[in-house]
């Protein structure tokens, strides 16, 4: 079983590309585009993901090319029975978030032959068929092709030093200094010398070079409940009759692999990007991220985080000044002279 992968070559580039670019290093969709390369002149491709899809494996080989939309949209009747991506049984492996790009045409042509079994079954027939090796093999946690590596010594091999300073977000002290704000990543420790408390990345200003922190790990800072996205990439529905109907839709969503679904309601703007309003915040969303929208046991697609909302720290502090706003005692004008 042969799977696709993006060359190691192109993934470094697409990775210190977006650290340039203020986007998270840990970005989703590489494996999904490369799904949607050409078949070459199979029937069918397999691949080794956890995922399963709405069709059965013998649909797979009927299928034929769909010419790629030239409107904003697909027109829904050029595909009466689109293919559906469904997590694989195993919820904890399940690999949908990082399929939540693959085309279409790719999708309707991909089987998934480990999508009803659950890791520890795999490994138990690989040990049967004599690869007891696999048993003993740690689970790879790392960015693809660089592995568990420390992620600044790693892409200062890259790009070159671009020293900033480490500001508090409550009182704007500078804290320390770091030696390049791509180096960070929304929510993440910041190790700043002299200091013996911890800190946390909570925000960048890409043209300073000031990387914003925070006392806590929970800090205030770090939470919102509001973003969007680019335009939004629908897997089946393109995009949902419900959310064209109602003009939203009430789905679930995450950001990270393995996170928790959260409830949020999406709204559709006229560009195909969406916004998205959570049920609750949620810590270090993070711009170049993808959104990823399921409904039940089905991934929707998804889209780049472009934009955040304010944070809950800029939220309440709005919410103070509007107070001492209004509890102030009106100045009285000593100068006007009294009607007559």
């Amino acid at each position: 079983m042969n799977m696709v992968c993006v060359p190691q070559r192109k993934t470094v580039k697409m990775l210190i590309k977006s650290v340039t670019c203020w986007i998270s290093p840990f970005t989703t969709s590489l494996m999904s585009k490369s799904t949607g390369t050409k078949f070459s002149g199979a029937d069918a491709m397999a691949t080794g993901h956890y995922a399963r899809t709405s069709q059965e494996d013998e649909e797979a080989f009927q299928q034929r090319p769909t010419p790629r939309p030239q409107t904003l949209f697909r027109n829904r009747f050029e595909i009466r029975n689109p293919v559906r991506l469904h997590q694989g049984a195993d919820r904890f492996k399940d690999q949908t978030f990082f399929l939540s790009q693959i085309p279409q045409d790719a999708l309707k042509r991909t089987l998934f032959p480990l999508g009803e079994l659950t890791k520890d079954f795999v490994k138990k027939i690989a040990a049967e068929a004599g690869f007891k090796h696999v048993l003993k093999r740690k689970e790879s946690m790392g960015i693809c092709f660089i592995g568990e590596r420390h992620f600044e010594k790693f892409i200062l091999e890259y790009l070159d030093p671009h020293p900033g300073n480490f500001v508090s977000v409550e009182d704007g002290k500078i804290m320390g200094t770091h030696k390049g704000w791509f180096t960070f990543t929304l929510g993440q420790r910041a190790r700043i010398g002299g200091q013996r408390d911890a800190w946390f990345v909570v925000d960048k200003d890409i043209t300073t070079g000031d990387v914003f922190v925070a006392p806590t790990t929970n800090h205030p800072a770090l939470f919102r409940d509001t973003l969007r996205t680019d335009r939004f990439h629908w897997i089946a529905e393109e995009p949902p009759a419900e959310l064209i109907k109602n003009k939203m839709m009430e789905c679930n969503f995450r950001f990270l692999h393995q996170m928790p679904l959260e409830p949020c309601t999406v709204t559709l703007n006229m560009d195909g990007s969406v916004w998205v309003t959570l049920a609750k915040p949620v810590r270090a969303l993070t711009p170049g991220q993808f959104a990823v929208f399921y409904k039940g046991d089905e991934c929707l697609g998804s889209g780049k985080i472009i934009r955040l909302g304010p944070s809950m720290y800029t939220l309440h502090q709005g919410q103070e000044r509007m107070k001492v706003a209004e509890t102030a005692p009106a100045k009285t004008d000593h100068s006007s002279k009294p009607a007559r």
